[in-house]
């Protein structure tokens, strides 16, 4: 852990004649864009998955025609299709398993007082969202911090899950049994349980989220730049 903490510190260090007391602040996002920039291939490998999974959505369909009455041979058929054409259901969710250790880590340090004291403009970046009410309010040095990130993951929340709507439509139709129809209307909202994760963790740790989700948005409109469902 002190090994980051130092990373962190000494990126601050770097930033600090730019940012003066929202150093630390700053060196957070640009860990985060280190990170990202790092599982960036896999989400590359992801996109390519995604592709392939609409390309053979119209396969998929004709299976659940075909195996409509026995569930456990469409299963089959399925996982032999997306095997044959080298398909990995699993791979959109690799980027976001390897992001899990750098949050934790901004939990870690920042709410157990590793590295307290350091603020983002009037917020401290050990501090909660309720931390913030209490001391001034929605509007008050530390609550204008968190509306503004509020208002950020909001935005880029509703670009998602309009995006991700129109994919789950896309492919809708290629998903086996309820399921799919389940996960076209739950997946979307997903998006928007960032506000709730920004609201309850350290502004450290929420800070770490936006930047992220941020990356994600521009990195999937760039990556899925020629396809229907951007």
């Amino acid at each position: 852990m002190s090994v980051f903490a130092s990373l962190v510190e000494q990126l601050a260090g770097l930033l600090q004649p730019l940012f003066a007391t929202s150093a630390t602040a700053a060196a957070i996002v640009v860990f985060t864009l280190l990170v990202r920039l790092a599982v960036h291939p896999l989400s590359r490998a992801a996109a390519r998955g995604q592709k392939a999974r609409t390309r053979l959505a119209p396969q998929v369909a004709e299976l659940r025609r075909k195996h409509a009455k026995d569930p456990e041979r469409l299963q089959r058929a399925v996982l032999e299709l997306h095997a044959r054409e080298k398909v990995s259901p699993l791979a959109g969710c690799l980027p976001s398993l390897l992001q899990a250790p750098a949050f934790l880590l901004m939990y870690h340090l920042f709410s157990g007082g590793t590295m307290a004291g350091h603020s983002l403009l009037a917020a401290p970046l050990g501090g909660r969202w309720l931390g913030a009410l209490a001391d001034g309010g929605v509007f008050g040095p530390a609550g204008l911090v968190y509306v503004a990130l509020f208002v950020i993951v909001a935005a880029v929340a509703t670009y998602t899950y309009r995006r991700t709507r129109a994919q789950m439509v896309e492919l809708g139709e290629g998903m086996a049994g309820g399921l799919g129809a389940g996960m076209g209307k739950v997946m979307p909202l997903l998006s928007f349980g960032t506000l709730v994760t920004v609201a309850v963790v350290p502004l450290a740790a929420g800070l770490y989220v936006v930047t992220s989700t941020l990356w994600t948005a521009a990195e999937r409109a760039y990556l899925y730049r020629d396809t229907s469902t951007v």
